[in-house]
């Protein structure tokens, strides 16, 4: 009885309470790395990124506002392909 006592306590401790643990270590770990991270490269990856502030919109509703276009680049086409060699084929038995 006192097996059976103990192993329901063991699953229940693996099944809800490591979980948890578990969960806490790893964004304590996760965290600590990130502040590391940060004071080498000057970065956060935790922190909120810069929000792109609206600019006054001089259009229209519902026009559209183009900021950049990119250049057009001349390319070559390519040649045609006419087909590989021909290669005769021997069945080996």
């Amino acid at each position: 009885m006192k097996f059976f006592l103990a192993l329901i306590i063991l699953w229940l401790f693996v099944r809800y309470v490591l979980p948890l643990v578990l969960r806490f270590a790893v964004k304590h770990l996760l965290k600590k790395q990130a502040q590391k991270f940060g004071q080498h490269y000057g970065a956060n990856p935790f922190a909120n990124p810069p929000q792109a502030r609206p600019r006054p919109s001089h259009t229209p509703t519902g026009e559209v506002q183009v900021d950049y276009v990119p250049p057009r680049v001349k390319r070559p086409k390519p040649k045609e392909f006419n087909g590989g060699e021909y290669v005769d084929f021997e069945e080996v038995k």
